[in-house]
């Protein structure tokens, strides 16, 4: 199997990770070639946020602070349409079940299931994180290309080794991220990112989602 299509296979969303650093280099090298990502027109419609020691330090502590005494902020953008409606509503509730009892969280077991929601914000103990910035003015064409950097980023980061979890959770909490991360006026984090080296021996790493066959996913036009 050619290299990026077994990349692309092999790519799944890790909920745990070693404290084992990721090299600087290392991040250069997988952002380098991300920033190689398609967009419309060349515009490059991102900017990648990246944050790692004492900056991810600082901004954990405030996540769990902030989560503590039950603040809320409004979000950037909402996560998942209102009412979901199948065959949509069906996969995010399998795919919520299936996580949970990989770490055995029963579904009546609330206060368990949001300890596991509050390690989002902990980037489930990955010691680097990625933020996706675009500017407020963008189009839908325009989160089209951020979302093209975001998959680039995280299968070339399967080439060196280390493991990825896109988290669209991160929109939740834009005052926070935009004071910690200095955005402008203009500018929004569309998702975070954890990055680092996978812990092989945690339960919630065994977790593998389903996914549409071809006949489902796919339409011919002959």
């Amino acid at each position: 199997m050619p290299p990026v299509a077994a990349a692309a296979v092999a790519r799944r969303s890790v909920r745990a990770f070693t404290a084992e650093p990721v090299p600087g280099e290392a991040i250069e090298a997988i952002l380098a070639a991300a920033l190689r990502a398609p967009s419309g027109g060349n515009l490059q419609p991102w900017h990648i946020h990246v944050v790692r020691g004492g900056a991810l330090a600082r901004l954990t502590a405030a996540m769990r602070l902030a989560q503590e005494a039950g603040e809320q902020e409004v979000p950037n953008h909402p996560v998942y349409p209102e009412g979901l409606w199948e065959p949509y509503r069906s996969r995010r509730f399998e795919n919520g079940e299936d996580l949970y009892r990989t770490i055995g969280i029963e579904r009546s077991d609330k206060a368990g299931r949001l300890r596991q929601l509050a390690q989002n914000y902990q980037l489930f103990g990955a010691p680097a994180g990625l933020f996706f910035a675009i500017d407020r003015r963008m189009g839908r064409a325009q989160w089209i290309d951020l979302g093209m950097v975001m998959q680039t980023v995280m299968l070339v980061a399967l080439e060196h080794g280390l493991a990825t979890c896109p988290q669209a959770a991160w929109a939740l909490w834009p005052d926070t991220l935009g004071e910690l991360l200095g955005l402008d006026e203009h500018m929004m984090i569309a998702a975070g990112m954890a990055l680092g080296h996978e812990d092989t021996a945690h339960p919630i790493n065994t977790l593998r989602t389903t996914r549409q066959s071809l006949d489902e996913g796919v339409t011919w036009h002959d």
